[in-house]
């Protein structure tokens, strides 16, 4: 890790484990190297920073673009390779620079409702997630965030001393659909867009925490 990234994740890592006594499951599902998309669901500012202080390798978070323009910020999202995405979260520069961090072998957090839950339900799953899947090789991790929501939701000023709890699923590998993709119809290909996207977020709602005997604190 690089040594800003490193005091960072370390800083994450101290408060989720002594203010929020964070629980982590099954982390050992999730590769060290490679390529990784960790699909989440969504609940509150405090979701990026929880999945990525609970694995041991370096991130690539995404970011509004408007938050590159103000100097002390933009250096510091820029030397974390942070992606920016414009206010709707994705377009096609936010695409190709995710696509070129998956390239390079790089983990990259994603959340397939797109904007955070407003009841802390999980919600549908957009279908650009299954764009981001088609165009990479990327093995997806689903990842299921427990209490983040009512630690630190959206009509909160300050978090408040709730335990989180993050839990791994088992890589999904969607070999088969990227295989028809590549010479399938427009409608088709929607279709298949949409399907990954349902898939993951089914994957993400059959997490539950009590099914894990052992946790990692």
């Amino acid at each position: 890790m690089k040594f800003i990234y490193y005091v960072a994740w370390l800083l994450f890592r101290l408060i989720f484990a002594g203010y929020f006594r964070r629980r982590v499951f099954n982390v050992e599902r999730v590769p060290l190297s490679g390529p990784l998309i960790l699909a989440a669901n969504h609940a509150s500012f405090m979701d990026p920073p929880l999945i990525g202080s609970a694995i041991d390798r370096e991130i690539n978070y995404l970011a509004r673009d408007t938050l590159f323009r103000f100097p002390l910020v933009g250096p510091i999202l820029r030397s974390v390779h942070v992606v920016p995405v414009d206010r709707e979260g994705g377009g096609g520069a936010g695409l190709k620079a995710i696509l070129e961090r998956l390239l390079a072998g790089g983990a990259i957090i994603l959340f397939p409702e797109g904007t955070r839950t407003r009841d802390g339900r999980l919600q549908h799953a957009r279908s650009g997630i299954g764009l981001t899947v088609v165009k990479s090789t990327a093995p997806v991790v689903p990842v299921r965030l427990f209490g983040t929501y009512e630690a630190y939701r959206r009509q909160h000023r300050f978090p408040r001393p709730f335990r989180v709890i993050v839990k791994f699923g088992q890589p999904l590998d969607f070999v088969t659909l990227r295989a028809e993709a590549k010479s399938c119809s427009k409608a088709r290909l929607k279709e298949i867009y949409r399907q990954i996207a349902d898939e993951i977020m089914a994957a993400i709602a059959k997490l539950e925490p009590h099914e894990d005997k052992t946790a990692f604190p």
